[in-house]
């Protein structure tokens, strides 16, 4: 599976999803250049899927729609929700980076360098 989504991020990303307007919005995760490490995660909704480009799919019953070009780099990674004393935040287990910086956010893949920017 390219992408797995823990039952407590898809209790979260439910959540989120009740708050949108649009029926067909769906999670869209990805990869862009930036952050210290060259590549940083995209995570958001969107309602748009190109079939040229994209896959879709149901995981852990979240409408999920990821960029072909994408799949090398993310290929088995968990999206996890984390509660904590200091609020709740997503988390993003990659076994293809490389190397990640402190923040958690940025990484690096053999695939696929990207561009460093100053965190």
């Amino acid at each position: 599976m390219v992408l797995n989504i823990t039952d407590q991020a898809r209790n979260q990303i439910e959540e989120m999803l009740k708050q949108e307007d649009n029926d067909q919005v769906r999670l869209r995760f990805g990869v862009k250049g930036g952050g210290c490490s060259g590549l940083s995660y995209s995570l958001g909704f969107d309602e748009q899927v190109d079939e040229q480009v994209d896959i879709a799919d149901n995981i852990n019953q979240i409408p999920v729609t990821i960029k072909k070009e994408d799949i090398p780099i993310i290929n088995g990674t968990t999206i996890d929700f984390k509660q904590n004393m200091m609020g709740g935040g997503f988390t993003i287990d990659n076994p293809n980076a490389i190397v990640s910086c402190g923040c958690g956010s940025s990484f690096k893949a053999k695939e696929r360098e990207g561009s460093p920017e100053n965190c």
